[in-house]
């Protein structure tokens, strides 16, 4: 069978350049794109694109751009909640929401099912994720009392359909419970993968980006997209901690340290790696318990990274990658002793370059293209086969990490 996949999303980039380098293992990979994917304002590119102008003209070249698509791929890849659907990009209107008759159309005629999972609305109730942990993230959450975008019944329908649909899945992150709790969900850090080339600790800034911060002065950095979105306008409330970062970085100026907040909001993707390169510390979510693109970048760029790692994920993690979390070079910290932890790396310059060194390490091993096509050529061949992804190649892939 033709070694082909069409990734149906950008999932930010990561679907991009994972494509870039299967193409060079001998795949057929292109990435679809659609409005609603935010590939214009995070996306690095993308191979196809979907768009719902009106007119008949318009709508018969979306047909046939679609129906291509799909059935020219043997391997459909799909990224984001809700996201598991053909119909839908012939006619929207008609088919708004996923009801699975599509792609159970697309199994009949031999097409493999992939997707990728994105956070917390991912196959999870709020009443189960809000369990997590004595400090539950999702009092941080804006969408908390939005049942139009967050709600039991909602988020546990979405897990129902995908897990009937899937062939295989990848995990965000290891909260294995509800619709996570299934043996066709596998944790693949590597899918969510950076080019570390365009992420080079060594690339120069431009001009109109470097930051007017004296060079002696600690850079601590910390970003929210769609920050208007995603937070409570009266307390900055929001699930990437700024209500807490903003006054700890206060009190840390108050208190004597030589620190400034690099504080961004809403800046492209292709431009927010240079704020994180002229960063010393890059700082992320203290109640979710794992980390995300922010994280991935600042660690390919060799920035030390303070953020909330759960315990119980970590555990769940490392029942299938050990290694992953052995190596993972992230600073655990939680609201209440965040202050310390970045009081101690603001006195240890040392101690900053050392965790960046090997952030930038662990980013290449874990989340470079390279390693994603590598990991996602054997996930898709054996799926190729009639095998379900994981057996035989895993081991053989754990043995090649521990040898290189």
């Amino acid at each position: 069978m033709k070694k082909s996949v069409l990734f149906v999303g950008t999932s930010y980039y990561n679907s991009y350049y994972l494509a870039r380098e299967l193409r060079k293992l001998g795949w057929k990979a292109n990435v679809l794109t659609f409005p609603g994917d935010m590939s214009e304002d995070f996306g690095h590119g993308w191979d196809i694109a979907i768009r719902f102008d009106p007119g008949v003209r318009s709508k018969l070249q979306r047909a046939v751009t679609a129906s291509r698509a799909f059935l020219g791929h043997n391997i459909l890849h799909f990224n984001g909640v809700n996201n598991l659907r053909a119909f839908f990009y012939v006619l929207p209107s008609r088919f708004p929401m996923p009801d699975g008759r599509d792609i159970k159309m697309l199994k009949r005629v031999g097409k493999k099912i992939v997707y990728s999972q994105s956070g917390c609305l991912d196959g999870v109730s709020q009443t189960s994720f809000a369990k997590w942990g004595e400090r539950p993230v999702c009092l941080d959450c804006v969408w908390h009392t939005r049942p139009d975008v967050c709600n039991d019944a909602k988020n546990l329908a979405w897990g129902k359909l995908r897990n009937e649909l899937c062939d295989f899945q990848v995990s965000a992150g290891g909260n294995r419970v509800d619709y996570n709790d299934d043996p066709r969900i596998h944790e693949v850090p590597e899918f969510y993968c950076l080019d570390p080339e365009v992420w080079s600790p060594d690339q120069p800034i431009p001009t109109e980006h470097q930051l007017k911060v004296p060079k002696d002065t600690v850079k601590i950095y910390h970003a929210v997209g769609n920050f208007e979105l995603r937070t409570n306008a009266e307390d900055q409330r929001n699930i990437k901690s700024t209500h807490i970062y903003v006054p700890t970085i206060q009190k840390l100026k108050d208190n004597g340290h030589n620190v400034e907040l690099v504080f961004i909001r809403d800046v492209p993707g292709r431009v927010v790696r240079y704020y994180q390169l002229q960063s010393d510390i890059v700082v992320d979510m203290l109640t979710y318990g794992f980390y995300g693109a922010n994280v991935r970048e600042a660690m390919m760029l060799g920035k030390p990274v303070v953020c909330y790692l759960r315990p119980e994920w970590l555990a769940s993690i490392r029942r299938e990658v050990p290694e992953f979390i052995d190596q993972l070079p992230i600073v655990s910290a939680t609201p209440e002793n965040v202050y310390e932890v970045l009081e101690d790396l603001v006195r240890n310059p040392e101690k900053r370059r050392e965790i960046g060194r090997r952030s930038r390490e662990f980013a290449i091993r874990w989340h470079s293209s390279e390693r994603a096509a590598a990991r996602f050529d054997q996930i898709y061949t054996d799926l190729l086969r009639g095998g379900n992804g994981m057996p035989g190649h895993v081991r053989e892939y754990a043995n090649a990490l521990k040898a290189s």
